[in-house]
């Protein structure tokens, strides 16, 4: 039993020294951030409820963590942009750039909003890249702005089926 036992024991001492750890190789170091990183096509509203709006923007890859965020400031006043929406994403390494999306939720129905966005990484630090000052208006009650990937908003409205 004793000799059993030793054997055993060897086989996984020697399958630990010379399998790959699965989760250790999925922890990557984080990618060297970008010295300068701007936005190269946006922001615009991609879609739009009567209490929720999406936005989306392109950046050239910031690098660093591969978590980030998304963040949107926003108001009804253009000199008062002091609500913030943030949506998480995370970096593609390969890519050159990067996609940004931030949904902001509890809008008014037919309100029109001002906004500007950046990102930053899951420590907090800003990437450095601010967009100007957008607009967008929420559609009325029981319909929807879809404005990506067309280049007109288009405007569609939904009735609920009489029971």
């Amino acid at each position: 039993m004793t000799r059993l036992f030793a054997k055993l024991a060897m086989v996984v001492i020697v399958g630990n020294v010379l399998s790959p750890r699965p989760t250790a190789a999925q922890l990557l170091p984080p990618a060297k951030k970008a010295e300068h990183v701007k936005i190269i096509k946006g922001p615009a509203l991609e879609l739009a409820l009567d209490d929720l709006a999406i936005v989306r923007w392109t950046t050239t890859n910031p690098g660093g963590d591969d978590e980030h965020f998304a963040v949107a400031h926003y108001g009804t006043n253009p000199s008062d942009l002091s609500q913030t929406a943030k949506s998480h994403i995370r970096l593609n390494r390969s890519h050159p750039e990067t996609i940004f999306r931030v949904r902001i939720l509890g809008l008014k129905p037919q309100t029109s909003y001002c906004y500007w966005v950046t990102s930053m990484g899951a420590d907090g630090r800003s990437d450095g890249v601010k967009s100007a000052v957008n607009q967008f208006t929420t559609p009325g009650p029981g319909k929807r702005i879809i404005a990506y990937p067309t280049t007109r908003p288009t405007v569609l409205v939904f009735y609920a089926a009489a029971s």
